[in-house]
């Protein structure tokens, strides 16, 4: 088979995270055959640390850990300003724990992309991770939801990512589902309390149908009424299991529901199984995802061709998101030179890694992240990061002031000739080549090699 390391540099960019050293090569002579063998991988897109707890165990320790901080702080403030005088001398604060366990999390992400051989998979976790966000500002949860509900469907059915991520205590709270009552349940009438649409409209927006498809304002609140019930144990009076699913029955608005035009018996939480089943199994659904694949990998303007393939596929495997990534991955469409997409911040961050060997401090990765307007598991809205190139334009400033700084730690250890044949190879442009070759110093050549049009791009 004739070696193509074109087709090989531009498969890495575009699918996975980036070349390392050797990897152009590596799948030079089968770059498709290279992606989808990805998938056949043991485990692919699983993350095995037995370190990082479960979401409901994160949960836990991090409510514990803000108790005792509570009391400790209200302990000092009612001690004697001659007991804190005779005390000892302050020791430096330890990384309080939901820090702690939010780097650890981002640590197992960024090392997971780092060691692909391609990352398509992981590619894969991060699209729909950000399909179905949830924010880690109002759960600690995020970086556990991610292996718990996203990765372990990436290459399975849509059906069952859905209901993995809908029922899952990070999207109970993040769209304020788990304080959601019927109003006419027993919970609503003795509470007074009701309805939280939040989770029900972002399914049918975001998640499912698509924005302003064929859903109207009932089917938002008849499906708000199908899930209430779920919510989680607390965590205050359940040491054990708190922060947890749970469907409380005394919670849930009782009676038969109409949705896009199907009724739905009260059936406890098998009524928003129902519902999900059924909307993941929608042609409105099959060209939405279609159409957010294919903008993500593509073009901010997805061929219609492609998008039409993608969402067959879709229907005709069930939701099967292995197949319909095959498509994508075999389509005429997406092996085009043209790089039309702007490589998302973490993308171009992990990118930069891979091409210099380099693991990175995870701390300045976090932060690099904030700084180029993509901070890691906290969306700006329920839609998650935008997929559009326009969105991110306005950072390249800020990713020029980050290659500098990169540049000038690591450059002098760089020979920025052999990263770009690393990085790029056949896709770097002479004029890259000649801006490289011509750089004043080693740090002044790998920051124009890390703002390249072909490395900013994929």
């Amino acid at each position: 088979m004739a070696r193509n390391p074109q087709e090989a540099a531009l498969a890495l960019h575009r699918f996975g995270f980036g070349p390392r050293a050797g990897s152009i090569e590596e799948i030079a002579a089968d770059p498709r055959g290279a992606l989808i063998a990805e998938f056949d991988r043991p485990v692919a897109g699983q993350i095995a640390n037995p370190d990082l707890p479960t979401s409901g165990a994160a949960n836990r320790a991090v409510f514990e850990y803000n108790a005792e901080r509570n009391a400790n702080q209200k302990r000092t403030r009612r001690d004697t300003a001659q007991a804190t005088m005779e005390a000892a001398p302050n020791q430096p604060e330890a990384m309080p724990l939901p820090r702690q366990l939010f780097r650890n999390e981002a640590r197992a992400r960024i090392d997971a992309a780092l060691n692909a051989e391609i990352g398509l998979v992981e590619r894969l976790v991060w699209f729909w991770s950000n399909h179905f966000c949830v924010n880690q500002e109002k759960t600690v949860m995020a970086g556990a939801y991610e292996r718990e509900a996203i990765r372990p469907h990436v290459l399975g059915r849509f059906v069952d990512m859905l209901l993995a991520a809908e029922g899952h205590p990070a999207m109970l709270l993040y769209l304020d589902n788990a304080q959601s009552i019927g109003p006419n349940s027993i919970a609503g009438v003795n509470r007074d309390r009701g309805l939280n649409e939040n989770l029900a409209r972002e399914i049918l927006e975001l998640h499912t149908l698509g924005v302003r498809t064929i859903y109207t304002q009932d089917d938002v609140t008849n499906f708000a009424k199908v899930l209430t019930g779920w919510t989680i144990l607390p965590t205050a009076t359940n040491p054990d299991h708190g922060g947890e699913f749970v469907y409380i029955k005394r919670a849930h608005e009782p009676g038969l529901q109409t949705v896009i035009g199907k009724d739905y018996e009260d059936a406890g939480t098998e009524q928003g199984r129902a519902v999900l089943a059924d909307l993941a199994r929608h042609p409105a659904t099959a060209k939405h995802i279609a159409t957010k694949l294919a903008r993500h990998f593509i073009a901010d303007d997805p061929p219609s061709a492609l998008v039409e393939r993608l969402t067959r596929r879709f229907l005709d495997t069930d939701g099967d998101l292995k197949e319909v990534t095959k498509v994508l991955v075999a389509a005429p469409e997406a092996w085009t030179l043209e790089q039309a997409k702007i490589k998302r911040p973490g993308e171009w961050i992990v990118a930069t890694l891979r091409a210099t060997s380099e693991t990175g401090d995870i701390g300045r990765i976090l932060q690099a992240q904030n700084l180029l307007g993509e901070p890691l598991w906290r969306p700006p809205a329920p839609k998650g990061f935008s997929d559009e190139n326009a969105a991110w334009l306005d950072g390249l400033a800020q990713r020029l002031d980050i290659a500098n700084t990169f540049a000038r730690r690591e450059g002098l250890a760089l020979e920025p000739a052999a990263v770009m044949e690393v990085a790029l190879g056949p896709l770097a442009a002479a004029e890259t080549r000649r801006a490289v070759a011509g750089a004043e110093s080693r740090p002044q050549a790998m920051t124009v090699l890390l703002m390249a049009p072909e490395f900013q791009r994929r």
